[in-house]
């Protein structure tokens, strides 16, 4: 099986593309996209409590295209300060939110616009100042060495063409003793270099 592939497709026509699918998915989430989207989802198949996503805004739980639920990995501690590499329009974080409370953050980075306004908006509704939205690639994170408890993401890593780099930024962020809980998409066949310089098929 390869360990690497040379990416030789435009990436930053890539991340243009990506862009354009996820603000399609803010602005119109029932939408005809090819994956599956929004609470009756994460809750019936994802395991994400359906009460608790209740209690969140329609607006942050409708567009929410994760593939997994990395908060059912292990439960993140009160006080902890808490990434979320590709965090949508905010659903995951403002759960973590709840979980470390007031005394601890959370920090959604996104490259989607309308995303991120989608979650700002959401974590504002909620009155949680402490959760917060940065515009961001996940291969270049805005924060500081060592500052980082927990890092979570949730279907997003599989769209960087620089997986590399995104593992060596949560290395460079986490404390002594951080951890990180990911869902993501694996594929067990071996694609053809084709294949894996195909754009439409990484934006799906």
């Amino acid at each position: 099986m390869a360990s690497y592939c040379d990416v030789t497709f435009n990436r930053a026509r890539l991340k243009d593309e990506i862009r354009s699918t996820y603000t399609r998915v803010a602005e119109q989430p029932d939408g005809d996209f090819h994956f599956h989207r929004g609470p009756d989802f994460a809750a019936s198949i994802l395991g994400y409590d359906r009460s608790e996503l209740a209690q969140l805004p329609e607006f942050v739980t409708g567009p929410f295209a994760g593939v997994g639920n990395p908060l059912r990995i292990q439960e993140l501690p009160g006080g902890a300060t808490v990434i979320d590499l590709g965090s949508g329009a905010g659903m995951d974080c403002l759960l973590a939110g709840r979980r470390v409370g007031a005394g601890g953050q959370v920090i959604g980075f996104d490259m989607t616009d309308a995303m991120l306004a989608k979650a700002r908006s959401g974590a504002e509704a909620l009155g949680m100042p402490h959760v917060r939205f940065e515009k961001a690639d996940i291969a270049e994170l805005p924060i500081e060495d060592g500052s980082v408890d927990v890092a979570i993401s949730n279907g997003v890593i599989n769209l960087s063409p620089d997986k590399p780099r995104v593992f060596t930024e949560l290395h460079r962020v986490l404390r002594g003793g951080g951890r990180v809980q990911f869902a993501d998409i694996v594929i067990e066949a071996e694609l053809s270099a084709d294949a894996r310089n195909d754009i439409d098929l990484w934006v799906g």
